[in-house]
C-alpha cells in the first residue's frame, strides 16, 4: 500500500480510489463486512506509559492496535476508545433506507479510519446529475470523534462541491450510545441532514448560476485565489503564472462546463477541478491522503472561491 492509504476496500470499477489500490469487491456489504474487506477489523487498546526509566506517566494512555501493537497516539485518561465497528455499527440502519456503502479504509497508518456511503436519491440541479455521499470517519489518535460530512460529487465528471453553505452544515458529530433505538434515531437524523443540506445546496447552485463572471472579473478572481507575493522568486513568479493558466483553462475548455454561463458556478467548477484533480508542482508523499481529508473537513481553497462570489 502506499504512504497515503494504509488498507481499503471499494465496489465495482466506477468507485476505483484516486491511487488504484485496495480490494474490490461485486457489491456494497454492510458495515461489519466493510470492516473486514478494507483491513479494519482490528481493536484498540489502551495501555499505560512509562519513561526509559520505568516511571508510570500518570494521566495518559497509549492507544494502541491489537494486531501489531502499533501506537496510533497518546491520550488522556479520560479518553473512551470507540473501536471501528462500533464507530459505524449505527450507519447500517441506512441500509433500510437505500444507502449502500462504496469505499472503506485507513488513513495515516491507522489513526484515522472512515467509511464512504452513497445516497440513494440523485439530484438534478441545472441540468446535471449530482449524487450526495456521506463519509463517515472516526479517529484513533486523540484527535477527534466520530463525524459525518456530506460530500455532494457531479456524476458527469466526479467534481466534488463540497461548499460550506450558511444555511445548512455539511458535516457534523454523532455522539455514540448503547442503545439501538437511539442509533436507529441518530442514523434517521442524518439522513435528514443530507436532505437539508441537498436542498440548500440546489437553491445555491441556481444562484450562482444566476452571478454573469466577466473574463475581466474572473482573472482578478485567479489573482486573489493564486497571488504573486513581493519577494517571490522568478522561479515562483514562473510556476503561478502556470498554476493561473491551469486554472484558466479548466473554465474554459472542461468538456463538463462547455454548456454552463460564464457564471459563478462554472468558476466554483472550475476551482474544484483545479483543487482535487490537478497535480500540485510539489507532490508530496501525503498529498492524496491529505486530499482525502478535505473532502471530510472541507478544502479551504474551494472555499476562499466561494467566499469570492458568494
Amino acid at each position: 500500500m502506499s504512504a497515503d492509504v494504509e488498507t481499503m476496500m471499494y465496489v465495482g470499477e466506477r468507485n476505483k480510489p484516486w491511487h488504484g489500490l485496495g480490494v474490490s469487491v461485486e457489491e456494497a456489504p454492510n458495515s461489519e463486512q466493510a470492516l473486514i474487506l478494507a483491513g479494519l477489523d482490528w481493536k484498540v487498546i489502551q495501555k499505560s506509559i512509562y519513561t526509559v526509566d520505568g516511571t508510570k506517566v500518570e494521566g495518559y494512555r497509549a492507544n494502541v492496535r491489537d494486531k501489531d501493537n502499533k501506537v496510533l497516539g497518546v491520550v488522556s485518561d479520560r479518553y473512551k476508545v470507540v473501536q471501528n465497528g462500533e464507530a459505524f455499527k449505527f450507519t447500517d440502519a441506512l441500509l433500510g433506507e437505500g444507502v449502500r456503502y462504496e469505499t472503506a479504509g485507513s488513513l495515516q497508518d491507522g489513526k484515522k479510519v472512515w467509511i464512504l456511503a452513497r445516497l440513494p436519491r440523485e439530484y438534478i440541479i441545472t441540468e446535471e446529475r449530482i449524487c450526495p455521499y456521506l463519509v463517515f470517519s472516526t479517529t484513533h489518535d486523540g484527535s477527534g470523534a466520530v463525524r459525518v460530512a456530506i460530500t455532494p460529487v457531479r456524476v458527469v465528471c466526479n467534481n466534488t462541491l463540497n461548499l460550506a453553505l450558511n444555511t445548512a452544515s455539511r458535516s457534523f458529530s454523532i455522539m455514540h450510545t448503547q442503545s439501538v433505538n437511539s442509533r436507529l434515531q441518530e442514523a434517521r437524523d442524518t439522513l435528514f441532514r443530507a436532505e437539508d443540506y441537498m436542498d440548500k445546496l440546489e437553491n445555491e447552485i441556481e444562484r450562482l448560476s444566476d452571478i454573469p463572471v466577466s473574463d475581466k472579473l474572473l482573472e482578478e478572481y485567479i489573482e486573489q485565489l493564486l497571488p504573486i507575493s513581493q519577494d517571490a522568486t522568478p522561479t515562483q513568479v514562473k510556476n503561478i503564472f502556470k498554476l493561473r493558466d491551469n486554472m484558466r483553462t479548466r473554465y474554459f475548455d472542461a468538456p463538463d462546463l462547455k454548456k454552463v454561463g460564464k457564471n459563478a458556478y462554472r468558476f466554483i467548477n472550475a476551482v474544484s477541478d483545479f483543487a482535487t484533480h490537478s497535480n500540485p508542482l510539489r507532490k508530496t508523499v501525503n498529498y492524496n491522503e491529505n486530499l482525502f481529508i478535505k473532502t471530510i473537513d472541507g478544502n479551504p481553497f474551494i472555499d476562499k472561491a466561494y467566499e469570492l462570489v458568494a
